[in-house]
């Protein structure tokens, strides 16, 4: 996965708006990927805004120039332009085959009327649509000192009137990667529906991930309405999932061999990334070959993207959790209930279920920092709950506290840190030990919902979500796209490119009014 920007810290203003600065530089940074450089300081009279400029990859905003803002949306739409076969073939459009407005001929043909149901290219949807007056507001993200409006549009989904694939001649693949996740099987099936819609009649599935297209014995998976038309009744995936693969090269040889000219594929961060390297090395050997990505992950940390597939399910699995915990907490005598939730690098799943259940009295997530022992750690809090309340529940992130532990250095198939255990940490070497230590009761009810949470079937929500998502990856192939991913931007199914979701993962911000809520919710106090 690409690594994360960098930013610099030297600003010439006020002390104020410096110490404001470097709270919110990681923020801003996760929605306009620009890096703040020192001006030259100038004699200020009174307090002034930042003296900075801003770069992007290829640009630099002097905030001082009066056209900016012209420079900084070219620059927004050269990024956010879509990638497309287009690019590397001169190829000539096609009326579309789907339409939903259709009557059969009585020889068995299909006549496609036209409708007003289509999304013209030049469509586009905000990305960001507050407008915030001040650095210091809650959440605030901000492109220069001033936090001044600027548009920032993306490319809207759906399918175009014009396609650059004949539906009888195409061979569609679609893969299922990583983890298991909320949805993937209303995710295929929907592929598969909309598929066919255009006339498409050679669908497979790789198996078991990146890792169908190299090991010998995986034979890739017909599919077809008929065969996928109930698997969104159950949780898994359909295709099996696996981390890891082979060299992308490896994987781009086995795609022309098998002559496939459309690859769905459904994962998070890691995925994604394996996702765009295909599509690289597809355009790199200039193969007429469309790489769509589905984002799905219940961490729900790919950047500038209201969700991911899988998240919602998850949150509400992680609610039922956090509830025994309570009822186990509630029942006995110093009761402490402790669930730990799923989170690599994001505590969004534990925000979200604690508010959710309005049980959680404290909520521990990796990009809150904390302390367990002082005056202000978290076991003091502990203490003044059981003695006024006479029971608590805390819900911990995995990625939460890890400063604080004995780091492995191991890593999994798919190259990420595997994590020591807060948990486990928390029940057995801190909890149980300072309240026996202090000669304090206290009873630690341990829930560890992880694989529960994952592996179900998808929720309501979610079921649209991933209907939505798998019509859109098919209408983006079909218009000629590669290398992007189908996902929602500020409620509006949008397209971006995958290079601009994989450049670090979404985390939480602590200055958010989300996290605000959470900690109006649970009442704990700073443990830092």
């Amino acid at each position: 996965m690409a690594a994360a920007l960098k930013t610099s810290g030297s600003f010439c203003g006020t002390q104020q708006q410096q110490r404001l600065q470097s709270t919110r530089d990681q923020f801003l940074l996760g929605s306009s990927h620009l890096n703040f450089k020192q001006c030259k300081s100038k004699k200020i009279r009174k307090p002034a805004p930042l003296c900075v400029r801003a770069t992007s990859s290829k640009l630099e905003l002097d905030f001082n120039d009066p056209s900016w803002k012209q420079k900084f949306q070219e620059d927004w739409e050269r990024r956010f332009s879509l990638p497309s076969i287009t690019d590397i073939y001169d190829l000539k459009p096609r009326t579309t085959t789907f339409s939903l407005k259709k009557n059969r001929t009585p020889t068995g043909d299909e006549n496609v009327d036209m409708w007003n149901g289509y999304v013209n290219n030049d469509d586009r949807a905000l990305l960001k649509v507050i407008k915030y007056s001040s650095p210091t507001s809650a959440g605030a993200e901000c492109i220069d000192p001033d936090c001044s409006w600027v548009e920032q549009w993306v490319h809207r989904a759906g399918p175009r009137k014009e396609i650059y694939y004949e539906p009888k001649e195409v061979k569609a693949a679609i893969v299922t990667c990583g983890g298991l996740c909320p949805g993937l099987n209303d995710a295929i099936r929907q592929i598969v529906f909309t598929l066919e819609t255009y006339g498409v009649k050679n669908i497979v599935g790789i198996p078991f991930g990146y890792r169908g297209f190299f090991e010998k014995g995986l034979k890739e998976m017909p599919l077809s309405r008929g065969l996928v038309e109930n698997i969104n009744l159950n949780g898994g995936s359909f295709l099996g999932v696996s981390r890891g693969g082979a060299k992308t090269s490896e994987i781009v040889d086995s795609i022309q061999a098998r002559r496939i000219d459309m690859l769905f594929v459904l994962g998070g961060n890691g995925t994604h990334a394996g996702a765009n390297a295909i599509h690289e090395e597809c355009r790199k050997r200039k193969l007429k070959v469309s790489v769509v990505a589905v984002p799905k992950t219940i961490d729900n940390d790919i950047l500038l993207m209201d969700k991911t597939f899988g998240f919602d399910t998850a949150v509400e699995e992680a609610q039922r959790a956090i509830n025994s915990a309570y009822i186990e907490a509630r029942s006995a005598y110093h009761g402490i209930g402790l669930v730990k939730l799923m989170g690599r690098s994001s505590g969004f799943i534990a925000m979200h279920a604690s508010l959710s259940s309005g049980q959680v009295d404290v909520c521990l997530i990796p990009e809150v920092p904390f302390t367990l022992d002082g005056e202000f750690g978290v076991l003091r809090h502990l203490e003044h709950l059981l003695k006024t309340k006479g029971f608590c529940v805390v819900c911990v992130a995995e990625a939460a506290g890890q400063e604080l532990l004995q780091k492995s250095g191991a890593t999994d198939a798919s190259g990420n840190v595997i994590l020591s255990d807060i948990g486990v940490h928390m029940q057995q070497k801190v909890i149980k030990m300072h309240f026996k230590d202090i000669g304090v009761p206290a009873d630690v009810k341990y829930i560890d919902p992880t694989y529960m949470v994952r592996a179900c079937r998808a929720n309501a929500s979610d079921a649209i979500l991933c209907t939505v998502l798998g019509q859109n990856a098919v209408h983006g192939a079909f218009a000629g796209f590669s290398g992007i991913t189908s996902c929602i931007c500020n409620t509006h199914y949008v397209y971006l490119p995958i290079t601009e979701v994989i450049k670090a993962p979404k985390r939480v911000n602590p200055n958010s009014r989300m996290w605000h809520r959470c900690l109006t919710s649970t009442g704990q106090p700073d443990f830092h």
